[in-house]
C-alpha cells in the first residue's frame, strides 16, 4: 500500500498533480502556485491582492483564546511577510458536532477580537455543522492584503549581497505548543515556576509585526524577501528563499541564536521521548527569516529590536544555489530536511503520556 504523507503534499505530488492542472490560465495573476511561497498576487487595475490561504485551526486543548489567536495569525502572517497588512478575511467553519453553541460564541468572539487588533476586515464566508469533521481542521480560510502594483515582495525576490536576518530565533513553535499542551513535562523536569512562564512562548507564533516593522525599510530597496519558518524550521525557510529566488544563502554558526527558554523546553522534551530535536529543523511559526539590502542591515536589526522582537544578521545571500552553514571557518552544505522532528516528538509524547509515563 502507497505511504501517505502527514500535512503537505509532497513536492513529487505538487509537481506531477497540482501545477500542470491549474484551471484556465489568466494573465492577471502574478504569482501562483509555487513552492516556498505562501500566497499569491493577482492584479486588479492598479492594485495588486495578496491572497493567502489555508485551514482554519483549533486545538480546544489549547483553550479558546490562544485558539482563536493562532488561527487568526497563521493566516495574517502569510500575508504580511508579502510586506502588505492583512485586510480582508473570508472563513468557511465546518463545525464538528461535538462544538456547542457556547463554544462557537467564545471562538467566534474571539476571532473577532483578534482580527480588530490586526486590522481585518471579516468580509464573508460560511458556517455550518457536519458529520465527519474533526478538530484541528475545522474549515479553510482566505486571507487577503490590497497594495500597489509594485508594493510588496516574495521569497522569490532575494538578491546576491543581501543579509540574511533571524526573528525570535529557532524552534519558537515547537516550544511554544508542547509547553502549552503537555506543562507537567516541564514542570517535573524545572519545576512549575518555569512551566507555566514556558507557556508564555506561545503568544510568540506570529511574524505579522516582525515583517511589518521591516517594510519600513522600503519594499525592495530595503527588504527584498520574507518568509515564515515553519514547517522544517529555520533551514526549511532558507531553502525555500535560496530555491525561490535562485540564489545561495551562507549561514554563519557563531551567529545563530536561541532563547534559553525554547532550548530549555527542547531539551526536556527530547530528553522526555528520546528523540534529538534540532531545534533549526523543528517547526517555528513566528521565526521570520528576511532577506535585506547589505546597506539597511544594521538599520533592520535596530528596528525589531525597538520594537521588543529579537533578531541577527547570521548570513548572506550569494550567486549560486543551496545553503551552506560556515562553522569555525569549516564551510558544509545543509540538505532540507526529511523530517521535522516536531511531529514525532508530540506523537511520541501523547504515547508515553497514555502509557503512563507521566503527563
Amino acid at each position: 500500500m502507497e505511504s501517505v504523507v502527514i500535512g503537505k503534499v509532497d513536492r513529487r505530488l505538487f509537481d506531477e498533480v497540482i501545477l500542470p492542472h491549474l484551471g484556465r490560465r489568466d494573465p492577471s495573476i502574478i504569482v501562483g502556485p509555487r513552492h516556498g511561497v505562501d500566497f499569491s498576487v493577482v492584479e486588479v487595475g492598479d492594485k495588486v491582492l495578496i491572497v493567502e490561504v489555508d485551514p482554519v485551526f483549533v486545538v480546544p486543548e489549547y483553550g479558546w483564546e490562544r485558539s482563536a489567536w493562532f488561527a487568526v495569525n497563521i493566516l495574517a502572517s502569510d500575508v504580511a511577510v508579502s510586506g502588505v497588512p492583512p485586510r480582508y478575511l473570508f472563513i468557511d467553519l465546518n463545525l464538528p458536532l461535538t462544538m456547542s453553541d457556547e463554544e462557537f460564541k467564545t471562538l467566534w468572539t474571539l476571532i473577532h477580537r483578534e482580527c480588530e487588533k490586526l486590522g481585518v476586515a471579516i468580509a464573508g464566508g460560511h458556517t455550518g455543522r457536519y458529520g465527519g469533521v474533526d478538530y484541528p481542521m475545522i474549515g479553510g480560510a482566505t486571507m487577503i492584503g490590497v497594495a500597489g502594483r509594485d508594493e510588496y515582495v516574495t521569497p522569490a525576490m532575494a538578491r546576491p549581497g543581501d543579509a540574511v536576518i533571524m526573528t525570535k530565533g529557532p524552534a519558537v513553535e515547537t516550544a511554544g505548543i508542547l509547553a502549552t499542551m503537555f506543562p507537567r513535562v516541564l514542570e517535573e523536569r524545572y519545576g512549575r515556576e518555569f512551566a507555566e512562564k514556558a507557556k508564555e512562548i506561545f503568544w510568540l507564533q506570529s511574524v505579522v509585526e516582525d515583517a511589518l516593522t521591516l517594510a519600513r525599510l522600503g519594499l525592495r530597496r530595503g527588504v527584498t524577501a520574507m518568509h515564515d519558518a515553519t514547517e522544517y524550521g529555520v533551514w526549511g525557510a532558507l531553502h525555500d528563499i535560496a530555491e525561490a529566488s535562485g540564489v545561495g544563502i551562507r549561514v554563519y554558526r557563531d551567529r545563530l541564536f536561541i532563547r534559553p527558554d525554547v532550548e530549555k523546553v527542547v531539551k526536556a522534551f527530547s530528553e522526555y521521548t528520546g528523540i534529538p530535536i534540532d531545534p533549526y529543523a523543528a517547526i517555528s511559526e513566528g521565526t521570520l527569516i528576511a532577506t535585506v539590502s547589505r546597506d539597511k542591515a544594521r538599520e533592520a536589526v535596530e528596528l525589531l529590536e525597538s520594537r521588543g522582537i529579537d533578531a541577527a544578521v547570521i548570513g548572506e545571500v550569494v550567486e549560486g544555489e543551496g545553503v551552506v552553514l560556515v562553522d569555525h571557518g569549516e564551510e558544509r552544505e545543509l540538505s532540507r530536511p526529511s523530517q521535522d522532528p516536531f511531529w514525532p516528538v508530540f506523537f511520541k509524547t501523547i504515547e508515553i503520556i497514555r502509557g503512563g509515563g507521566g503527563r
